[in-house]
């Protein structure tokens, strides 16, 4: 089965942590440890988050005095997509000895009209105070705001499915893919944004026909009521029943949507839970299972 994973933030770096690129590596190991029995049994592509990282490069890039000016986001995506596809794929290699994997550099085709551009809501580096966020805004021209994500639809697909029905385990989409438009004479050209990933894994997903899409995070599953007393987890659900709840924009919200747009496409499965019940999650038992019926066991052959 073809199964399209979309590792959060967390499976590399976490709150509070420094960026050190050992701590980071640490987590791409746990990451591949969860990742690795699917991998054995099924056709696997990953793609990532880089939120931590493509921040991290951009403050660099800002207090550069070699620099006449900083690097723009899309070129930052480009380096985030290399290194964290380079550490995916050193370990996913280790881990399974034999097996292809390759790592690409992808870009998202986005609509230059759209009005995300005007009030961007797609969140990348540290955490900062109010304070601190309106003077970096004023500062370096950045917008600052509370939380979010957004946008559209992935470009290279047709490489992407090549290498998966040739064998090879493709790491490919990280942060969304870096974000490009079309001008009016054809050419592509890379755009001052960030993609939300979870829309780029739906995205992908559907055009790979992939089986089932998973959601890796820090959490067990979406909550009814989250934050709350009466908090409850969410098993098995449809995407119709999960697009009436409230959630928060810049952290579930971005992965319910995504999974829902992929079933409403057409997929059988999509699934959001925690990075180290990866196998469990698949066999739908555990975690947040969104399926057209909605039914406790989708019709799947899953081992």
């Amino acid at each position: 089965m073809r199964i399209v994973v979309a590792l959060g933030g967390n499976a590399l770096l976490q709150r509070g942590e420094p960026p050190d690129a050992e701590v980071q590596e640490h987590h791409v190991v746990a990451a591949v440890r969860a990742l690795a029995p699917l991998a054995r049994q099924h056709e696997l592509v990953v793609t990532h988050g880089n939120g931590p990282q493509v921040g991290l490069l951009a403050i660099e890039s800002a207090d550069d005095p070699a620099l006449s000016r900083p690097y723009p986001l899309d070129v930052l995506g480009a380096q985030t997509q290399g290194m964290i596809g380079y550490w995916l794929v050193q370990h996913l290699g280790n881990a399974l000895p034999g097996r292809e994997v390759a790592a690409l550099v992808s870009r998202t085709l986005v609509d230059p009209d759209d009005p995300s551009f005007d009030h961007p809501t797609k969140f990348v580096g540290p955490v900062y105070g109010a304070d601190e966020a309106r003077d970096l805004g004023r500062r370096r021209g950045w917008t600052m705001g509370r939380d979010g994500a957004a946008w559209r639809r992935v470009v290279e697909l047709g490489v992407v499915s090549r290498l998966v029905e040739s064998g090879v385990l493709v790491v490919c989409g990280g942060g969304g893919g870096v974000p490009v438009v079309r001008e009016p004479h054809g050419a592509l050209r890379g755009v001052e944004a960030v993609v939300d990933k979870d829309a780029t894994a739906a995205a992908l997903a559907t055009g790979l026909s992939a089986g089932v899409l998973l959601l890796l995070t820090d959490v067990g599953a979406v909550e009814e009521g989250f934050g709350t007393p009466q908090a409850v987890a969410i098993r098995h659900t449809t995407p119709a029943a999960l697009r009436r709840l409230v959630l928060p924009a810049g952290s579930m919200g971005p992965k319910v949507a995504a999974a829902c747009a992929f079933v409403e496409a057409g997929g059988a499965m999509a699934a959001i839970g925690a990075l180290e019940d990866a196998p469990r999650l698949l066999r739908g038992e555990t975690g947040t299972v969104v399926s057209a019926s909605g039914a406790s066991s989708p019709d799947l052959q899953v081992a």
